[in-house]
């Protein structure tokens, strides 16, 4: 009995410590990465598998920016398979994971026109063998030797040749109302994209208007843009961009067609993970009752502290783009390039005023360092900013009557499209902070909640007369509060933007008026529509476009013209805008 029960405490003592040894000594492993396709963009709800004999098969899915991560994983070898629609799996295999290690996989995906070359094929039986070899080092050159003796060689990812051309045509009818400066009321545009060398990308986009200035020369902008990518780490572009545009007046204001010529050169440098920068100027030669020229130097730098986590620095020096071009590729995940580079160029024109028939481009300095966080399916933002402004425009609606078209006049520049002119504010300086808040409620339908604090110009003293406006017009501080709703309804395949801003107070300039985050929307009350059409005789697809901007024509705050009749000073005029896009 006794020596049974000294065998029964050695086996004990033996057990115990290799229990707690395996209980506490092995700490599990995690692999995390993001998927990315050829070009660099995320790829969103692709399938990740982790196969290994430490553990069963584990299955997960990427989240919007192509993220996804496994943890809880025993030491042992693993392999990492990625698959997804229109793409070749991908397999990543002998992935050592010890204990408490942390393993960063990225992977890359190709479709199978990037994986190979055409090239004709001998037998059944030799194309069978060939698909298979294909999927099974999709990312990696493959080398093979035909009957003939040729050899051919199959390249992957970012090397291969893409010489497929996207193009989009776009007819659209109304102006967006921003004062002088607004496309013409019927115009027409285009673009087109192509892949060059493997890496490069050229893109040619333009509008062309209806209207003339009565020399027969419709306003027309265009714009050609190359990019190239080198190993994933930089991508240098440059873009030089033409534009005309109708004068207000040749009568009472000759010299006044504008013409601008500029060239914009940037660089992304992706350094690993964690640091992302963008770098980038554009030069501007103006001619507008005389010449101008113009410096507009840009950047970003991200941080991505963690991979839900990221600390931004911005810095610009001309106010955003927020007109169609910007709404086409806004809040639609998986939109190309192209897409997010429309053809409507409604808003490259230089910002001018004019006092005393003495013309202004209007100079702008925006510093912004803000910090945004990713939990589940809320994303949160906190910006810090500063901005300062030197002859800022300022949009007006109303008729101009030929009294503030004669020559005693030279303070406002009227739209030949609109019923909009602009208007010189004064200089001011202002800082202020954002939260934003954005959470998807379902698969098609994201919700965003945007709070802003800053300075904007607003006019102290109501109906005074346009031309004293700028002795009362002050610099204050407002509050905005934005609610924005954006999704798809499933079967129709529509695609729609939904917005509200209200602020605290009169102003006749946005509260932050540099925001471009998730939370960006026009003042008071905006709609943005793009539907689908079914077009079986075209190549490519067809699209109704409609953008609403302010259409309770709020913020409206009046000042008298010279002949006693009302104008009115605005954040965003009241517009409507529509037509249709054709893509192949």
């Amino acid at each position: 009995m006794l020596r049974k029960l000294g065998f029964l405490v050695v086996v004990v003592g033996v057990a115990v410590p290799a229990w707690c040894g395996t209980a506490s000594g092995a700490i599990s492993g995690a692999i995390s990465g993001y998927v990315r396709d050829g070009s660099g963009a995320p790829q969103m709800g692709a399938a990740v598998e982790i196969l290994g004999s430490a553990a069963q098969a584990l299955k997960v899915f990427t989240d919007d920016r192509g993220f996804y991560s496994v943890a809880s994983l025993l030491p042992g070898t693993y392999s990492v398979k990625v698959s997804a629609p229109s793409f070749l799996p991908s397999l990543r295999e002998k992935i050592g994971v010890r204990a408490g290690a942390k393993l960063m996989v990225n992977v890359t995906l190709t479709t199978l026109f990037e994986a190979i070359q055409l090239v004709p094929l001998r037998s059944p039986v030799d194309d069978d063998d060939w698909k298979w070899t294909l999927r099974s080092v999709a990312n990696r050159p493959i080398l093979r030797v035909l009957e003939d003796g040729t050899t051919v060689v199959a390249q992957s990812g970012e090397s291969a040749a893409d010489h497929d051309l996207k193009g989009t045509l776009t007819f659209l009818a109304g102006s967006p109302g921003q004062g002088f400066g607004s496309p013409s009321d019927m115009n027409a545009g285009f673009a087109l994209e192509r892949s060059l060398l493997s890496s490069g990308t050229l893109r040619l986009n333009g509008n062309l208007g209806y209207g003339t200035d009565g020399q027969g020369i419709p306003a027309a902008v265009l714009r050609t843009t190359y990019t190239n990518r080198f190993n994933g780490v930089f991508e240098p572009s440059v873009a030089i961009t033409a534009l005309r545009l109708n004068s207000p007046d040749l009568n009472t204001m000759p010299g006044a067609t504008l013409q601008a010529l500029s060239v914009t050169s940037s660089d992304r440098v992706v350094l690993g993970d964690r640091l992302e920068m963008k770098l980038g100027s554009e030069l501007q030669a103006i001619q507008f009752m005389g010449r101008v020229n113009t410096f507009k130097p840009f950047g970003s730098v991200d941080l991505h502290i963690t991979p839900n986590t990221v600390l931004e620095y911005q810095y610009a020096s001309s106010v955003p783009n927020m007109g169609l071009e910007g709404r086409l590729g806004n809040d639609r995940p998986g939109d190309d390039r192209l897409e997010s580079a429309s053809s409507d160029l409604s808003e490259t024109a230089p910002r001018m005023s004019i006092t005393g028939f003495s013309p202004a481009v209007e100079r702008a300095h925006h510093q912004e360092v803000s910090i945004s966080q990713r939990i589940g399916k809320n994303n949160m933002q906190v910006a810090f900013y500063s901005d300062s402004m030197i002859d800022p425009v300022l949009t007006g609606v109303g008729e101009m009557t030929p009294d503030e078209m004669t020559a005693e006049s030279g303070e406002v520049l009227p739209d030949v499209y609109s019923g909009t002119f602009s208007y010189q504010g004064n200089d001011f300086a202002t800082r202020g902070m954002r939260v934003v808040l954005q959470r998807k409620l379902l698969s098609d339908l994201t919700a965003t909640l945007d709070y802003a604090y800053g300075g904007v110009l607003d006019l102290s003293r109501p109906d005074v007369q346009l031309a004293d406006a700028r002795e009362w017009i002050r610099a204050e501080q407002r509050q905005a509060v934005a609610a924005k709703f954006s999704g798809n309804l499933p079967k129709a395949k529509t695609h729609w933007i939904a917005s509200y801003r209200y602020t605290s107070g009169g102003a006749l300039t946005p509260v932050d008026l540099f925001n471009t985050s998730a939370g960006q929307s026009g003042p008071y009350l905006n709609v943005f529509i793009r539907q689908p059409i079914p077009a079986s005789f075209l190549a490519g697809h067809m699209e109704i476009l409609m953008d609403l901007r302010n259409l309770l024509a709020q913020g409206y705050v009046p000042v008298m013209g010279r002949d006693g009749h009302t104008l009115y000073l605005v954040q965003s005029a009241r517009s409507v805008r529509g037509g249709v896009a054709f893509s192949f």
